[in-house]
């Protein structure tokens, strides 16, 4: 099971979009390389205030090209990057994956997937009305978060568009993706 890059995308400065880049650097323990969220410990800024010294499950964000199409029926043009993501993907339902699923990247890297984003009100500032197209509920009324996933990386390695995505499920019983 598996799935193509389809952009990397990073920034050194706090802001909600990240702009594309030509390949992006995975450091293990902390994230990508030069990326404002890079770190052992939290680096999201409402996490932060809560506890410094969190560890960092957030080290790198995936969200699926898949979601981009969604938004696009109901109106909302959303391109790579835009959304923070450092890794837009094509391929994969990143979204059933269990905790501690291993997704392999490129040539070397590994990260380890810790759970879903929590979409947050930046996105409504980015494009109003969308958060409620990433976030909702399903027939039982559960929440449902579909901005992607966070993972920690595991083994470094450089990540290019184009690179494959092997996906390697851990032991069973597996355990549906909460928010971290």
């Amino acid at each position: 099971m598996g799935g193509t890059v389809i952009q990397v995308s990073s920034n050194g400065e706090y802001s909600f979009t990240k702009p594309n880049r030509d390949s992006i650097t995975l450091l293990p323990g902390l994230g990508v390389e030069g990326d404002v969220h890079a770190g052992v410990t939290v680096k999201h800024r409402s996490r932060v205030a809560q506890d410094p010294t969190q560890p960092n499950l957030r080290q790198v964000h995936f969200i699926h090209q898949e979601l981009f199409a969604e938004v696009l029926a109901e109106g909302f043009e959303v391109a790579p990057g835009q959304l923070g993501e450092n890794i837009t993907t094509g391929g994969i339902d990143l979204l059933s994956l269990p905790t501690g699923t291993l997704l392999h990247v490129g040539d070397a890297a590994v990260v380890e997937v810790t759970g879903l984003r929590n979409p947050c009100l930046q996105i409504d500032n980015f494009q109003d009305g969308l958060l409620k197209r990433v976030i909702g509920r399903d027939e039982a009324g559960n929440i449902v978060r579909k901005a992607g996933i966070m993972s920690i990386v595991k083994a470094g390695g450089t990540v290019r568009p184009g690179d494959p995505i092997r996906v390697e499920l851990p032991a069973e019983p597996h355990r549906p993706l909460e928010k971290v």
